[in-house]
C-alpha cells in the first residue's frame, strides 16, 4: 500500500506538472486569441525564438551597423499600415501591389534579407510557429539594445496578413515634410499620443536618410542652422544625387542616445519633420526634457514601442504564420 501510494503520488505530481505547463502555454495562446499579446507566447512552442532573433540581429549589425536602424524602421512602417501584421515584407503579386514601392518605402526601407535569414533559422527550429510580424517586433527591440538603447519586454502572438496595400502605406506613414499638426494627427490615428510621437521620433538618433528626404528642408526652410544647412548642401545638391546619404543624428548616428533631441535644440534636425518637434510648438517642452534626461527618454521610448507594437494585431485564427515572409503561404 505504501509503495502504491507513492506511485500514485508521483503520478499525480507528474500529471500536475504537465497540466501546469499546459495551462501556461494555453494561457499565453488564449491571450493572443483574445487580442492580448503575451511576452511568454513562444515559451513552450518555440523556446529558442528570442535567442535566434537576437543572434541574427547581432550578426547583421556587426556586418553592417546601419541595418540596426533599418530593422527598427521596418517595425514602425509595418505597424502604421493596417496594424503590426508583417504586411510590409510582402512582395507584389498578381492580386495586390505591396507596400515596398509606396512613397515612404520605395528605395528607402531595407533589411529584408536580414529578416529572410532570421526567419529561415526560426523555421528550422520550429516550423510554422513564429510570425514575421513578431520577428519584426523582436528585431526592433534587439537592434535598439545592440546600439546602446533601452530594452523592453516584447509582447508576442501576432499573426501575418495575407495581403498588403501600397495605397494604405502612402496614406498612413507620415512623410518627412510633415508639420507638427500633421504628425500629431497621424500618430493619434494609430492611438498614439503626442508624447508617444515625440519619444518614437527619437529613433532618428540612429540611421541615415536620403537626399530626397531632406532637400526641401535645407534649401527652403528657415528653422535650420545655416552652417548645418551649408554642410548638407555639399552632399545634397538642388538636383541630382537623390540617394546621397546623411546622418539623421549628425553626432552619433550609430549610437542610440539623446543627441537627436540635443540637435533639435540647435536647429540641426535633418528632416523638416524632425525640426518641427522643436519649432515653437507644443512639442518643445518634451524635446527639452528628453535632451536633458536620457533615462526618461529611454523609459518613454520603451513604453511607446510596446504601445505601437499593439496596433491592431492579427490574433487567433486571423491571418496566418507565413513560412516565407515575402509571400503568402
Amino acid at each position: 500500500m505504501i509503495t502504491y501510494k507513492k506511485k500514485s503520488s508521483m503520478a499525480a505530481s507528474g500529471f500536475g506538472f504537465y497540466f501546469l505547463v499546459f495551462l501556461v502555454a494555453f494561457g499565453a495562446s488564449l491571450e493572443a486569441t483574445n487580442g492580448q499579446l503575451s511576452t511568454k507566447f513562444y515559451k513552450s512552442t518555440c523556446p529558442k525564438a528570442l535567442s535566434i532573433v537576437q543572434e541574427g540581429v547581432a550578426a547583421a549589425i556587426k556586418n553592417e551597423t546601419r541595418v540596426g536602424a533599418s530593422l527598427l524602421r521596418l517595425h514602425f512602417h509595418d505597424c502604421f499600415v493596417n496594424g503590426c501584421d508583417g504586411s510590409i515584407l510582402l512582395d507584389d503579386t498578381a492580386n495586390f501591389v505591396g507596400e515596398k514601392t509606396a512613397v515612404p518605402n520605395n528605395n528607402s526601407v531595407r533589411g529584408f534579407n536580414v529578416v529572410d535569414d532570421i526567419k529561415a533559422k526560426l523555421e528550422e527550429s520550429c516550423p510554422g510557429v513564429v510570425s514575421c510580424a513578431d520577428l519584426l517586433a523582436i528585431a526592433a527591440r534587439d537592434s535598439t539594445v545592440y546600439l546602446g538603447g533601452p530594452s523592453w519586454k516584447v509582447r508576442l502572438g501576432r499573426r501575418d496578413s495575407t495581403t498588403a496595400s501600397k495605397a494604405a502605406a502612402d496614406a498612413s506613414i507620415p512623410p518627412p515634410t510633415s508639420n507638427l499638426s500633421a504628425l500629431i494627427s497621424s500618430f493619434a490615428a494609430q492611438g498614439l499620443s503626442s508624447k508617444n510621437m515625440v519619444a518614437l521620433a527619437g529613433a532618428h538618433t540612429i540611421g541615415l536618410a536620403r537626399c530626397t528626404s531632406f532637400r526641401d528642408h535645407i534649401y527652403n526652410d528657415t528653422n535650420i542652422d545655416k552652417s548645418f544647412a551649408k554642410s548638407l548642401k555639399r552632399i545634397c545638391p538642388k538636383t541630382g544625387k537623390d540617394n546621397a546619404l546623411a546622418n539623421l543624428d549628425l553626432k552619433t548616428p550609430f549610437s542610440f542616445d539623446k543627441f537627436y533631441y540635443m540637435n533639435l535644440l540647435k536647429k540641426k534636425g535633418l528632416l523638416h519633420s524632425d525640426q518641427e518637434l522643436f519649432n515653437g510648438g507644443s512639442a518643445d517642452q518634451m524635446v527639452n526634457t528628453f535632451a536633458k534626461n536620457t533615462s526618461l527618454f529611454f523609459e518613454d521610448f520603451s513604453i511607446a514601442m510596446v504601445k505601437m507594437g499593439n496596433i491592431k494585431p492579427l490574433t487567433g485564427s486571423a491571418g496566418q504564420i507565413r513560412i516565407n515572409c515575402r509571400r503568402v503561404n
